[in-house]
C-alpha cells in the first residue's frame, strides 16, 4: 500500500469535516449533509480498485476459481 494513499484520504476526511462545520454554522445543513456524502461517495471510489484487488488476491491464494 502506498502512503500517498492514506495521505490522500486523510486530506479528503479533513476537507469534509471543515467544509461541514462551516455550512453547519452557517445554517446550511442540507449541504453540509451533502457534503459529507460526497466525502465518502469520494473516498470509497478511491478505495474501491484496491479492495477490488484484495478479493483477487484471496481467490488465487485460495485457488477458489
Amino acid at each position: 500500500m502506498n502512503v500517498d494513499l492514506i495521505f490522500k484520504i486523510a486530506s479528503i476526511g479533513i476537507l469534509t469535516a471543515v467544509l461541514h462545520m462551516v455550512l453547519d454554522k452557517a445554517g446550511k445543513e442540507e449541504f453540509a449533509f451533502i457534503t459529507t456524502l460526497l466525502g465518502v461517495v469520494l473516498v470509497l471510489g478511491i478505495v474501491l480498485k484496491y479492495i477490488s484487488q484484495l478479493f483477487s488476491d484471496i481467490k488465487a491464494l485460495f485457488q477458489l476459481y
